[in-house]
């Protein structure tokens, strides 16, 4: 993305803080775990698709990278749900079990579909929110959801090279969009390669080169980061389309 085609988040863009119930079972035996979360949504005047942007590990979903891809898709035509894992809400650091995150997704897919009935939906986020969507997905498909698109999926500790983050990903029977670093160091290429072509054809990889995992160029790449934030966009938003069915 160049200086000449930066695109604003359009002007009719609908921006609507939510609550989400995680459902009729508590979210903690415990009650250490809240049984609702916050979520942001956005839909721009003339949305085509919509996107499931949950965050990572370190950080909620108002963190600035998650803001930007948001305003980003919304200037191309992409609704988002961005929402909080309840560890998160909860003020806590540590992430919750498996099973919690996975339906704290489900429950924020939910309610895409039901908000905007009308826009096929993709779903996924940035590093573990993503794999969490992917978990969620192979144990059970979500329902409406056509693809799943992966902001930098962690494949792997950093230093710790292995592939069994992505043994749950032969059970997801939808198209799955990879965007990687090429200097990812939770995703090297020389894993993450072969764990996407042997997928098969509903997976595709894109790849950022020179990007880490927060997808930081360096500096003498001459991009900026609205430059690889909008590249990220135009391959979600491309995916999106492709599969809008």
């Amino acid at each position: 993305m160049t200086d000449d085609d930066e695109r604003a988040t359009p002007a009719a863009t609908e921006a609507l803080e939510l609550t989400i119930d995680l459902g009729p079972e508590p979210a903690s035996a415990t009650g250490a775990a809240p049984d609702a979360v916050s979520a942001l949504w956005m839909r721009p005047d003339g949305a085509r698709a919509a996107y499931l942007l949950a965050h990572g590990a370190g950080a909620g979903m108002r963190h600035a990278f998650l803001e930007q891809l948001a305003a980003a898709l919304a200037a191309r035509g992409v609704a988002t749900l961005r929402y909080q894992f309840p560890y998160v809400e909860a003020g806590r650091r540590r992430p919750d079990p498996p099973a919690l995150l996975e339906r704290t997704v489900r429950a924020a897919a939910a309610e895409v579909i039901r908000r905007a009935p009308d826009l096929p939906l993709v779903a996924g986020g940035k590093s573990m929110g993503g794999r969490m969507t992917s978990q969620a997905q192979a144990a059970a498909a979500l329902p409406g959801v056509r693809g799943l698109a992966f902001v930098c999926f962690p494949l792997h500790p950093a230093g710790k090279p292995s592939v069994t983050r992505a043994e749950h990903l032969a059970r997801v029977a939808i198209p799955m969009l990879f965007l990687s670093g090429t200097r990812d160091e939770l995703a090297t290429l020389d894993l993450l390669e072969p764990v996407v072509a042997g997928l098969g054809p509903l997976a595709e990889l894109s790849l950022v080169d020179g990007a880490d995992h927060s997808f930081r160029v360096p500096a003498r790449s001459g991009r900026r980061a609205a430059d690889v934030i909008g590249g990220l966009a135009d391959a979600i938003a491309a995916f999106a389309s492709r599969w809008a069915g």
